[in-house]
């Protein structure tokens, strides 16, 4: 199985296919997804009873060799929304229950469907269990607007002078608007109604329009409870604290080091190369705010979520920026260059 460049693919699969009794699998992708470890989905689906083979033991290709799975209760080191989700589709096919538990509680779009689906699935606190499902029935399903790409509409929107937005039908799910919140404490005018903090879980999945317009910025300290819900927005905040008033720190983030590329490294290096104060901490970054950027080249590194941080800061600097590596953007959102071409219209 070929997955492209699809890190999501790459995780929640082998919960899947590591049920097929009998069956042998091998996933893989481009550069990119062979950089991503996958040995913390190997370990508990090994425990569940499969067998898994990866390059130098933690790499794609991945080879799946699915068997008779036990239920297992597994913690994770990490909070991880994909890992949490290969071991809950897995127990679909195990023999009792099998419970995940997270240091934090990272998004829960997989827990909706599943309870959508007909599935015993509840959660206790940062735990979440499932019990073996004989079949899955669902009904018709509305996909809103995905957060993650109109964040970077919405860091456009407060970041440009004289700017105003309204993004219709965006996912509000608590679990998605990390970056929502943050961006509201450096005082971004963001307007909607964002779903609030619930220990119950919940089917349906909220959706709300989104009016941004564009304001002075502060500041702020994003501490390490909050990473899990924000992991893929976290490039936008050190682009905006170097627009903001005072200093912007992030701590808990090492995670990024794993994705596409080393985001950290990326989004350190790129944006000091266009004029940003920012530097790499062992676990994030911190950023001074220095009245916004001068603008260059970034090199986008094959990394998506960097092609369009680099697009976004160039809309906002002084001179504009050349992004190495533009087409990446395509890999979650096709439309992006095109919708900003749009905007500047």
């Amino acid at each position: 199985i070929d997955v492209g460049n699809a890190g999501t693919l790459m995780r929640l699969l082998p919960g899947w296919l590591a049920a097929q009794e009998g069956r042998s699998f091998t996933l893989d992708g481009d550069e990119s997804i062979r950089r991503r470890p996958v040995d913390r989905i190997a370990t508990p689906l090994r425990q569940m009873g499969a067998e898994l083979q990866a390059r130098e033991g933690r790499f794609p290709p991945l080879q799946v060799h699915g068997a008779r799975l036990r239920a297992i209760s597994y913690e994770l080191e990490v909070a991880s929304a994909q890992v949490k989700s290969c071991v809950l589709f897995a127990g679909l096919a195990a023999d009792g229950a099998t419970t995940v538990g997270e240091p934090a509680r990272s998004r829960d779009h997989t827990e909706r469907m599943l309870l959508r689906a007909g599935v015993a699935i509840h959660r206790n606190g940062r735990h979440v269990t499932v019990v073996n499902a004989d079949e899955l029935l669902l009904e018709p399903v509305r996909i809103p607007g995905d957060p993650s790409s109109a964040a970077f509409l919405i860091a456009a929107g407060v970041l440009v002078p004289g700017s105003r937005l309204l993004i219709r039908d965006v996912g509000v799910n608590w679990t998605r608007t990390g970056f929502l919140r943050i961006l509201r404490r450096m005082q971004g005018i963001v307007l909607g109604d964002l779903e609030d903090e619930t220990g119950e879980l919940q089917a349906e999945e909220p959706v709300s329009d989104l009016d941004v317009a564009h304001g002075a910025l502060e500041g702020t300290v994003v501490e390490a409870e909050e990473v899990p819900l924000a992991i893929d927005e976290l490039p936008l905040v050190a682009l905006l604290g170097c627009f903001a008033e005072g200093e912007t720190v992030v701590h808990g983030a090492q995670e990024l080091r794993v994705k596409e590329s080393d985001r950290i490294a990326g989004v350190v290096e790129g944006l000091q190369g266009l004029g940003g104060e920012i530097e790499a901490t062992a676990d994030g970054f911190a950023v001074r705010g220095s009245g916004g950027l001068r603008g260059g080249t970034i090199d986008a590194r094959g990394d998506h979520r960097l092609a369009m941080l680099g697009a976004v800061a160039g809309l906002a600097s002084r001179e504009g920026v050349e992004v190495v590596g533009m087409e990446a953007a395509a890999v979650s959102y096709p439309g992006f260059v095109e919708d900003v071409a749009q905007l500047c219209s």
